[in-house]
């Protein structure tokens, strides 16, 4: 039988859900932080550790816990077999992350998402309307655009170099095919090239913050405009300058100064 009490400790931890053992980290702000935790969604590449320095940071600008997990296929968490399906996104949403909340012991939070992890945090915030205090998105897709299936193709194309895929491996192993793979065949899947944003961002209740990089190569501005023009609750909309796809590592001051001016609000 597995244990079903919430787990609250403080650095790594596994959790067992239903399609998976999930790998977890959370940074601890101090025994008397405030407000709810921040939980963080990676991009299509990304896990725990690609995060680097930047939860750290940013649970001692807010004062708040910070949790990231690796999505099953991931870093450190169980394969998966099989390409996700193309409603991965909102999947993710309605199904684990609101099972690993529980088991985290997170009723309120906030949720910040990188790329794919923010349209995956703006359904989290209109599946759990009540519990989400704030999104923060940062280089986020709102819809599909040239621009962004002509970055997954090309990026694609230079992981051919065994060079390339060598540095995935570093943080997901034996899964890397398997994460290259999930993120081109996805895009790239003639029947995701409707996908979009708009229907999900009128029914988010909390404010949004749309952080994007004046020079991201997978999307324009217009991406954080409509996340903009169509919050249900309003969004806040920044566009750094001379930044690109990686707003937190880019420009790190500026992310946690927007970010944590949000939470203080």
């Amino acid at each position: 039988m597995t244990d079903s009490s919430p787990l609250t400790t403080c650095g790594d931890q596994w959790i067992q859900l239903p399609q998976g053992r999930i790998f977890a980290r959370r940074w601890c702000a101090s025994e008397s932080a405030q407000g709810s935790p921040i939980v963080l969604l990676h991009d299509s590449l990304g896990c725990v550790e690609l995060w680097r320095e930047f939860p750290r940071a940013l649970s001692q600008a807010t004062g708040r816990d910070v949790v990231a997990y690796d999505r099953l296929g991931f870093g450190r968490s169980d394969p998966r077999t099989g390409r996700p399906s193309l409603h991965f996104i909102q999947e993710e949403a309605h199904h684990v992350f609101p099972a690993l909340c529980e088991r985290l012991g997170i009723d309120r939070f906030v949720v910040l998402g990188h790329s794919v992890g923010g349209g995956m945090a703006v359904h989290c915030a209109a599946h759990l309307p009540e519990r989400c205090e704030a999104v923060v998105t940062l280089a986020a897709q709102a819809f599909l655009e040239d621009r962004t299936t002509h970055g997954v193709r090309e990026a694609g194309e230079q992981f051919s170099a065994p060079q390339q895929m060598e540095r995935l491996a570093r943080y997901h192993g034996d899964k890397a095919p398997w994460v290259l793979d999930a993120w081109t065949g996805c895009w790239l899947h003639p029947d995701f090239a409707q996908w979009s944003l708009l229907d999900v961002l009128p029914r988010v209740r909390c404010p949004i913050l749309a952080i994007h990089g004046a020079n991201d190569e997978y999307g324009s501005r217009r991406h954080p405009e409509l996340i903009g023009e169509y919050a249900g609750a309003g969004a806040r909309v920044e566009i750094l300058p001379e930044v690109g796809h990686l707003p937190h590592r880019e420009a790190p001051d500026a992310v946690l100064a927007r970010v944590t001016e949000l939470l203080r609000s």
